[in-house]
């Protein structure tokens, strides 16, 4: 049978509120596979330079698309980035982009030891909502959906939530 593919961002890619760990909750709970697209380039190399003023590789966007396209025309993905414009539109049938207070952000950044101009552009990115309106752009705006993510309490609310959802299209779907 047929199963929903899911598109999880975490605005601005920043940790510790969990999107890893929301994502592979809901692939767990959800029956679903997760894949990490920073852990998936990692393991293939799959760059194509070096980013010197954020000090990170710089994803090579084709490469990605090549190694995720089987798995994902399968189904049944739950796939973790923090970009998605360069996804195919096809891929998804639901995108959640995951939003956090600026004080909240602030301090998690700062704990993983974001300074200067890679803090200041994750926070402004997060201000300006960014990642939210490359989604609306990327997809059909009744898939995108935004959902708060500053306490374990909208953790798990927010699982909820995509299980309900998971349930209603495998009932719509199959």
């Amino acid at each position: 049978s047929l199963t929903p593919n899911v598109l999880w961002f975490w605005s601005p890619g920043t940790p510790g509120v969990g999107k890893t760990t929301l994502g592979k909750e809901l692939a767990s709970r959800a029956g679903l596979s997760y894949i990490n697209v920073g852990d998936l380039a990692k393991e293939g190399e799959l760059y194509e330079g070096f980013d010197e003023e954020y000090d990170c590789p710089i994803l090579d966007e084709d490469r990605v698309i090549d190694e995720l396209e089987d798995r994902m025309s399968e189904g049944g993905v739950v796939l973790d980035y923090h970009g998605c414009d360069f996804f195919p539109e096809r891929w998804f049938h639901i995108v959640f982009v995951l939003r956090t207070d600026n004080s909240f952000l602030y301090d998690r950044l700062e704990s993983r030891g974001y300074t200067g101009k890679k803090l200041q552009d994750n926070i402004q990115c997060e201000i300006f909502q960014t990642l939210y309106e490359e989604a609306v752009l990327s997809y059909k705006k009744e898939i995108v959906h935004q959902l708060p993510s500053n306490t374990p309490e909208d953790l798990e609310r927010n699982l909820d939530q995509i299980m309900q959802w998971i349930e209603q299209w495998m009932k719509d779907n199959n």
